[in-house]
């Protein structure tokens, strides 16, 4: 193999590798309530879902209203049955729009962020 070929070879091979660390992030998968949905029933817990196993202690899952005061009874808990499931109880809550932060840590030491909004309708 001539040196210009074992250099492709190698480039290749980064690229490939690189491109594969960079899919094993937790990222967001779904959540209940919907990301960005409308309930009519105030929910009594907020679960997300990742498409990676969390490492339990390094990841946070907070609930908030539009007043920044949080509104969840955590910490949080990752699902011992489904450790890609990360979830909170509420405190009782009434209509209006909640934000929910999250902070996870996968299992492959990447950590991840974001948030998303969910509303409860009025009466």
């Amino acid at each position: 193999m001539s040196l210009k070929g074992l250099g492709a070879a190698v480039a290749l091979t980064a690229l490939l590798l690189g491109a594969g660390a960079a899919w094993s992030h937790a990222f967001l998968e779904r959540a209940e309530p919907r990301v960005g949905s409308t309930v009519k029933a105030a929910p009594s817990q907020v679960r997300v879902w990742f498409t990676e196993a969390l490492e339990p202690a390094f990841s946070t899952l907070e609930v908030v209203n539009q007043a920044g005061e949080r509104v969840d009874r955590g910490p949080a808990q990752v699902d011992a049955a489904s450790r890609a499931m990360i979830q909170v109880p509420l405190k009782p809550i009434g209509p209006g729009t909640y934000r929910v932060k999250w902070r996870v840590l996968s299992v492959d030491t990447h950590v991840t962020e974001g948030d998303f909004t969910f509303r409860v309708a009025g009466p």
